[in-house]
């Protein structure tokens, strides 16, 4: 997070104000109907699938960046990764996390994500496996800020093979050119070589959680893509859509799953 810049919403407001209990209900509800958020996850859940399924992404260490309360984005790569670190801004969201990691109570139930994971990978059945492979893989949860040149100071991780960070930067960053900085920041996580899996909403100033407003940056699908490629990364796979959440809670227009490769040279 950053200093308040033209009233955006600044670090310590999201330490403050920002409620997962609220997030949660809003844009993860699973009461089996069909709503605009409940399509933007399947959306995230199907290209993660794709990016990380069979045949696709894998190595060693994983850094998830901006995870909020939130697990169902590494309900794939913890197949593939033996090693993943959740990371947050906020207490409130780490703990979150670290309450359905140990299983304590009033914990999210994330069932129907785990169950639309094992889906994908062609055996619902194994909803519960899975659960305890995400537990055992999920090393650490850290504090992170992606506009710090380490994102997890005063942590040093050895350099990784994945970073992954969904709907995260466009709320961390409070104009284009931090959002290209986080970027960079990003990159220095990784391995040459590795790779950046990201989701971007596009054209979204602001978002609800609960009764209050929450500021983004708005970001054009050129503008990301171009701030991907002057952070040092090749772009193998970019997806468009112009799938949106609810107006009432996050007014944008589409949003961009991008698979990059940090280049190896210079």
């Amino acid at each position: 997070m950053t200093t308040m810049e033209g009233g955006f919403t600044g670090g310590e407001e999201y330490q403050r104000n920002f409620l997962p209990g609220d997030y949660l209900a809003t844009y993860y509800k699973f009461d089996g109907g069909s709503s605009p958020e409940s399509e933007m996850l399947k959306f995230n859940m199907e290209c993660l699938h794709q990016t990380f399924g069979p045949g696709g992404l894998q190595g060693d260490t994983l850094i998830d960046i901006g995870t909020g309360p939130t697990i169902y984005q590494v309900l794939s790569a913890c197949e593939s990764f033996k090693d993943i670190t959740l990371s947050d801004f906020t207490d409130r969201n780490r703990e979150e996390l670290d309450k359905w990691l140990k299983k304590r109570p009033g914990a999210y139930d994330w069932t129907p994500a785990l169950k639309l994971a094992c889906e994908l990978e062609g055996d619902s059945g194994r909803w519960q496996e899975k659960a305890e492979k995400l537990r055992a893989v999920v090393k650490r949860v850290l504090k992170c800020d992606a506009n710090l040149g380490n994102p997890l100071a005063p942590v040093t991780l050895p350099p990784a093979d994945c970073v992954l960070t969904l709907l995260a930067m466009e709320c961390a960053c409070c104009s284009l050119d931090a959002y290209r900085a986080a970027l960079r920041n990003l990159a220095s996580l990784l391995k040459p070589g590795g790779h950046l899996v990201t989701t971007v909403t596009l054209q979204l100033s602001s978002y609800m959680v609960g009764e209050r407003k929450f500021s983004c940056v708005f970001l054009r699908k050129e503008e990301v893509e171009q701030a991907v490629l002057d952070a040092g990364f090749d772009i193998e796979r970019l997806l468009h859509s112009a799938r949106s959440y609810s107006a009432s809670t996050a007014p944008n227009k589409g949003l961009c799953f991008i698979v990059a490769r940090k280049r190896s040279g210079p």
